[in-house]
């Protein structure tokens, strides 16, 4: 998959921006360390977030993991396929398995956002360790 217009965080969440609409999900690397996913919960559309902010969360057979925000703004939209097909996570983390898209109110803030080559680099030091 192309995911060249892919921002990513190093809590392992990525960001694709379209205008102001930023849409949020968790990489193939956080997917295959959680495991199966077993349920996700996912904020509430029309709630105020703020960067760094605790939003959702993942449970999968191994642990539950929160999911921070990436960006500030306001949830426009969940995934509710997620609630029946929690699985989608694992099956297609940068299509179908998306968590939640947020209107951003500083798009400025994507710019401490790291493009998808320093996300591998960053990836390989974790693995180094």
């Amino acid at each position: 998959m192309n995911l060249k217009n892919f921002k990513f965080t190093e809590d392992h969440e990525w960001v694709k921006c379209e205008g102001n609409i930023s849409t949020i999900g968790i990489t193939d690397y956080a997917q295959k360390e959680l495991g199966d996913v077993v349920y996700v919960e996912l904020p509430t559309p029309g709630d105020a977030i703020k960067k760094g902010d605790a939003c959702s969360n993942i449970e999968s057979v191994k642990a539950v993991s929160d999911i921070y925000a990436p960006v500030s703004g306001e949830i426009t939209e969940v995934n509710n396929t997620l609630d029946d097909q929690p699985e989608k996570v694992n099956q297609d983390p940068y299509g179908e398995g998306w968590l939640f898209k947020i209107k951003m109110n500083n798009q400025d803030e994507t710019e401490a956002l790291i493009d998808e080559e320093k996300y591998n680099d960053y990836l390989k030091g974790i693995s180094e360790e």
